[in-house]
């Protein structure tokens, strides 16, 4: 079934991508996509069996939302879009975050917070059983370095706002150290 045939099934709704996504997680449908199967293309659905499974319940405590969304800083893990803020990729829509499943509970995720990252609604329509890996520290350093200084300063800003205990450790000199700048010595 194509996207077509699926807007003529639905009534013409338009947001085909998020009831999918309802069909298969709330009420337990096996449904594939492009995402699924690579010999599928962007539009394509197939379902695999036309009874239901068990659905999953929405089990996220409004205190592991917060948690999650703190310590991702209200920012998009995928795109980087901050919460509130015109989208990057769409600035007549304000960045709306959810909180979605590193590793999805279809393919055996839990709702522990290791397990959560705050995602757009941007993102979040095209993440279904897609796995992101975090990018490590090398990673994130390298496209910082590439980054125009105004942008580096940004991100420090950033880190300095989300870190201030750390931030005010590195960045108040210590007695030992004011006596060497003082003193113009590298003792």
């Amino acid at each position: 079934m194509d996207s077509n045939e699926l807007r003529k099934i639905s009534g013409g709704i338009t947001e085909r991508a998020r009831r999918v996504r309802e069909l298969r997680t709330e009420e337990g449908y096996l449904i594939l996509t492009h995402n699924d199967r690579d010999d599928m293309k962007p539009g394509q659905y197939l379902l695999l069996d036309p009874s239901p499974k068990p659905a999953f319940e929405r089990a996220i405590s409004k205190e592991t939302r917060a948690f999650v969304l703190d310590r991702n800083g209200f920012t998009c893990q995928m795109c980087g879009a901050v919460a509130g803020e015109p989208h990057p990729d769409d600035s007549t829509r304000r960045t709306r975050l959810h909180i979605g499943h590193i590793i999805d509970k279809s393919l055996g995720g839990s709702d522990d917070p290791s397990n959560l990252r705050a995602i757009c609604s941007l993102c979040n329509e095209g993440a279904s059983n897609i796995t992101l890996q975090r990018p490590l520290a090398n990673k994130l350093l390298v496209q910082i370095r590439r980054a125009p200084s105004m942008d580096q300063l940004e991100v420090m800003k950033w880190l300095m706002s989300k870190f201030p205990k750390q931030a005010s450790a590195i960045t108040t000199p210590k007695k030992q150290d004011a006596f060497v700048i003082s003193r113009g010595t590298d003792a």
